[in-house]
């Protein structure tokens, strides 16, 4: 198998990107592209269909030209993405009927209500294992519907197709107008609130809630299996399309997080800890999602619990973008590193709403505890630190749901590059973190489903024999200073609460 290697296609909120790996899980070549962020209202947030599928074209090209290989050379190809972000196109023309609605966007708030009604967030919780929040694909859609001009008449005609970004990439990769193949894993679809978590198909009394018709949801699959094959006339013409993981449980799959009670958070955008329940699912009491982890070919799926935040390397760019603060993300820790503490300042992005395990949509950004003392590096280490804070209270809720106490937290994405921020985290948690060699553990879960539904890994055990550990940190906080920056970061989250109503105009 040396001339034969894996990709993965990593289809990101900020970028695309194409990684080439080895049979050894390491990397042998990237190609990488951003794509812009759409913003046209306060709480909107879109990306361009057509531009991130031109943009994975670019890349996938770009990654076989840096490696000198060809189709010939790639057994499989996996694809991982951004969940919840989502799309709605004519599968006769192949065009998108509005742009993609991102997993941020706040536009479906009022639907969300309307559809609980007196049960509220949780009418559907315990089929699919979420609350009812803007966070979702299925609101996303019923809004196009009820929204784009002639979209909710092609949809009953059945010439309207819906999928989150893994369903409009293989589409594409296999042919688009031209035979693509329409298709999503388990655990995509378990982020759309249309799929029931025992039977791992389409609820229809769910999408008849969302007045949504059954003939645009795609075939769900396995997270590893053959799906189709890159179109002929392609750069991947013939190569098997054989993993989809969603981000988080593709970043889950390669840090190799396969013993229920093994838990993984990725830094990226915005948080998501993942803890493995194995073959049961474990309904939240404490504002966690129960989400399929991922599912190999024919063999029982396998739960986690699940905690989204919303805005954490999102912030870092904030700062850059938006008040200039700085020129380049990676500057955010030599900003922070130059005080000794945050001041009493604390900074909660509840640019989105709080995710878990709040749910709040009515909660904003804010920050607190201002005095005359507080400069540029204390914000920059409140920025930091709001991510650890955020990420124990995600923890506090797993281990309260679990009944597990976690004894080390691996860790992924962007942000593990940042010594400061990582050593406050295990300080905050009271256990290591731990960072793997490949840190990019999101495609490298992605290229091992399509691996290992192609014979080019045998499962799992070449998973774990693959994995190797990089850097640990260790707490080294006192338990009362711990305790009390924790203790005052939940009176700064109550202070979010209750921001949106009538009289607010986003």
């Amino acid at each position: 198998m040396a001339d034969k290697f894996i990709m993965a296609i990593d289809q990101g909120t900020t970028s695309s990107r194409a990684i080439i790996f080895n049979h050894e899980g390491r990397i042998v070549s990237v190609g990488q592209k951003e794509h812009e962020q759409i913003f046209p209202r306060a709480g909107w947030v879109e990306h361009d269909p057509v531009e991130v599928w031109n943009a994975i074209r670019e890349v996938v090209a770009e990654a076989l030209s840096k490696a000198s290989l060809n189709k010939d050379n790639i057994q499989a190809v996996g694809i991982t993405n951004q969940r919840e972000t989502t799309v709605v196109w004519n599968k006769e023309t192949g065009q998108p009927v509005y742009n993609a609605i991102v997993w941020q966007d706040t536009r479906t708030g009022k639907i969300v209500e309307e559809l609980g009604g007196a049960e509220g967030q949780d009418k559907y919780k315990a089929r699919v294992g979420l609350p009812l929040a803007t966070y979702f694909s299925g609101p996303k859609v019923k809004w196009i519907l009820d929204n784009v001009e002639g979209a909710r008449a092609d949809a009953e005609a059945g010439k309207l197709v819906m999928g989150n970004m893994d369903t409009w990439v293989i589409w594409n990769l296999t042919g688009g107008v031209d035979g693509g193949v329409h298709v999503t894993d388990v655990t995509n679809a378990s982020r759309t609130m249309l799929m029931d978590l025992d039977t791992l198909s389409w609820d229809p009394s769910i999408a008849a809630d969302m007045t949504i018709p059954m003939s645009m949801l795609p075939a769900i699959k396995s997270s590893s299996e053959v799906y189709g094959y890159g179109r002929e006339q392609g750069l991947l013409g013939g190569v098997p399309v054989a993993g989809d993981l969603g981000d988080q449980q593709a970043a889950t799959f390669g840090q190799a997080c396969f013993e229920v009670g093994m838990a993984k958070n990725t830094y990226g955008t915005g948080n998501f800890m993942l803890m493995n329940t194995g073959t049961q699912k474990v309904p939240s009491k404490n504002g966690l999602l129960t989400t399929v982890c991922y599912k190999i070919g024919d063999n029982a799926p396998i739960y986690a619990l699940e905690g989204s935040i919303a805005v954490t390397g999102s912030l870092v760019q904030w700062l850059r973008d938006n008040l200039k603060m700085f020129d380049s993300a990676p500057e955010v820790e030599e900003l922070a590193k130059s005080v000794d503490d945050n001041g009493g300042c604390y900074f909660v992005p509840a640019f989105s709403g709080l995710f878990a395990p709040y749910w709040r949509a009515d909660a904003r950004g804010a920050i607190v505890g201002l005095t005359r003392y507080v400069n540029r590096g204390h914000i920059a280490r409140a920025v930091l630190e709001a991510t650890a804070f955020q990420t124990r209270e995600v923890l506090d809720a797993m281990n309260a749901d679990s009944g597990v106490e976690l004894k080390e937290l691996k860790v992924d994405g962007g942000m593990i590059a940042n010594d400061t921020l990582m050593q406050f985290q295990a300080n905050q948690l009271g256990v290591p973190v731990v960072r793997p060699v490949v840190a990019e553990t999101t495609a490298l879960g992605a290229a091992y489903a399509a691996g290992i539904a192609t014979g080019y890994w045998q499962g799992e055990q070449d998973v774990i024999n693959n994995w190797a550990e990089d850097k640990r940190w260790n707490p080294t906080a006192e338990q009362d200073e711990r305790n009390r920056l924790y203790r005052n970061w939940k009176k700064a989250v109550t202070k979010t609460f209750d921001w949106v109503d009538e009289d607010v105009v986003e």
